[in-house]
């Protein structure tokens, strides 16, 4: 089994900045990339930031530039910075793990509140 747990999230203000943490635990030695997904009220989830085992990210067009999702390998630990935080960022994001080519492993979800 693999755990995910994540962390950080909170109410900002407009134009802040909050880290959200996810920690994986269990059986993780498979896992080839890590990823932040997003789903909002009345909305799809949707792929936020990713990292793979090589050091490779992608980002949602939508927060290139202020998001930056980094890995600390010693803690099992992904991250996601994000700064210059918009109402539109608000939503329930969730730390999840890939095993070949599909994300499976989901943590439970931690909320972003953005206000105006």
């Amino acid at each position: 089994q693999v755990q995910l747990v994540e962390s950080g999230g909170g109410l900002a203000q407009a134009g802040g900045s909050l880290r959200l943490s996810c920690a994986a635990s269990g059986s993780i030695f498979n896992i080839n990339a890590m990823g932040w997904y997003r789903q909002a009220p009345g909305k799809q989830r949707d792929l936020v930031a990713a990292i793979t085992s090589g050091g490779r990210t992608n980002y949602a067009d939508s927060v290139k530039g202020r998001f930056t999702i980094s890995r600390d390998n010693a803690k099992n630990t992904v991250y996601l910075q994000m700064n210059s935080l918009k109402p539109e960022d608000t939503a329930v994001y969730y730390c999840s793990a890939r095993s070949g080519n599909e994300f499976f492993f989901w943590g439970q979800g931690t909320q972003v509140t953005v206000s105006s």
